[in-house]
């Protein structure tokens, strides 16, 4: 799940990105265009739920790729996410418009 809150300016926008605690994952990163797909250095934090989620400032007018990383190795998409486009690998990523 998204969502986003703009700041009164409209200069940036913090997006909370959320996965529900049944993707089954002991630890969640988040890659993405706004890290250069760096598998790790995003990751989300575990909610006493056993959700997950963080929050990111991102600037506004743009369209950013990306997808969760779970326990390192599986990539999964954002069942909310605003479209998805295809990728390199013959999957497709997820897309989060601000």
């Amino acid at each position: 799940m998204l969502s986003k809150d703009y700041t009164k300016t409209g200069r940036s926008c913090r997006v909370t990105f959320e996965l529900p605690a049944e993707v089954n994952a002991t630890h969640v990163w988040l890659a993405g265009d706004f890290n250069e797909w760096n598998k790790t250095s995003t990751p989300l934090k575990r909610r006493k739920d056993g959700s997950f989620s963080t929050t990111l400032s991102l600037k506004p007018g743009r369209e950013y790729r990306f997808r969760y990383v779970l326990d390192g190795d599986r990539w999964e998409n954002d069942h909310a996410a605003d479209r998805y486009l295809p990728n390199d690998h013959g999957s497709e990523d997820s897309v989060v418009i601000v």
